[in-house]
């Protein structure tokens, strides 16, 4: 004799229609990202430490060595991927599809293409953001990539812990500055990802020059046992924003080139291990 199932209460059936719907977005969101090789988020702690100008010229110096590139802003609150690589037009809609627009070989979506004044804030609560980012995940037509940079907002809000629940990613790139409030605020941001049991591929340390001192992001590196990528230093090209810096200064592009190096090195002993497990 069968036992009858037992029927649902309405907040039990709340609950698993939200698993279902959780899931079926996961699926889509993989689906649609499935013919990107690799995906590459950076990440700080807190702002102003220059991780947009890190995750642009990442990108730029990528596409500049033939890599297929794409760049994905999903600082909703705060995007500023378009004004640092000079783009005004947004993506076409074809067929209920963003194609994304390029510029230096790199393709990029960002909020800031649907702003009707830039200057304006956006001003929305955690579930519109999040909407906001996953429309953008099941979406855009990337095509096939070798790499996405993806420039997330700093800080653990909603935000950074959505793309981290829903994006498949290789791994993080943590940036910080000389600074002790800005290493400490990276090293929060570090336990955060390892709890969320995403790889942080490595540290890398902006803005160093005589006036803010240099040396805290290999400390903290040192620290937390994972790889220093290396540092770039603050100089005065960077005001140029007519191009991406690391196409037109042979210092700064020395700098990225070595930390793309050392980047690609991690991914490899990472896809390596997982191969293994």
């Amino acid at each position: 004799m069968t036992t009858p199932q037992k029927t649902p209460t309405p907040q039990e059936q709340a609950k698993l229609d939200a698993i279902r719907r959780n899931w079926q977005q996961r699926r889509a969101i993989t689906q649609n990202l499935s013919r990107i090789k690799r995906k590459i988020a950076v990440y700080s702690g807190k702002g102003g430490v220059g991780k947009t100008t890190v995750a642009v010229n990442l990108a730029a110096l990528l596409a500049d060595q033939g890599h297929k590139v794409g760049l994905l802003d999903v600082d909703i609150d705060c995007p500023n991927v378009t004004r640092l690589l000079g783009m005004t037009d947004p993506p076409e809609q074809v067929d209920g599809k963003l194609i994304p627009s390029e510029a230096f070989g790199v393709k990029v979506v960002s909020m800031a293409f649907f702003q009707q004044n830039e200057e304006e804030a956006i001003i929305w609560r955690g579930p519109m953001v999040h909407n906001a980012i996953n429309q953008f995940l099941t979406l855009t037509e990337w095509g096939d990539l070798d790499y996405l940079v993806v420039d997330l907002p700093p800080g653990t809000s909603d935000a950074p812990l959505t793309v981290m629940q829903t994006l498949p990613l290789e791994g993080f790139i943590m940036v910080t500055t000389p600074q002790l409030l800005a290493a400490l605020d990276a090293k929060r941001s570090i336990n955060m990802v390892r709890k969320l049991k995403v790889e942080v591929l490595g540290i890398v340390e902006n803005f160093t020059v005589d006036m803010f001192g240099q040396g805290a992001g290999k400390s903290l590196a040192e620290d937390l046992k994972m790889p220093f990528l290396g540092s770039f230093a603050l100089r005065p090209d960077y005001r140029d924003t007519s191009k991406p810096t690391v196409l037109t200064n042979q210092d700064v592009r020395d700098e990225y080139e070595h930390v793309v190096k050392g980047l690609i090195s991690e991914l490899e002993t990472a896809s390596a291990k997982d191969q293994s497990s």
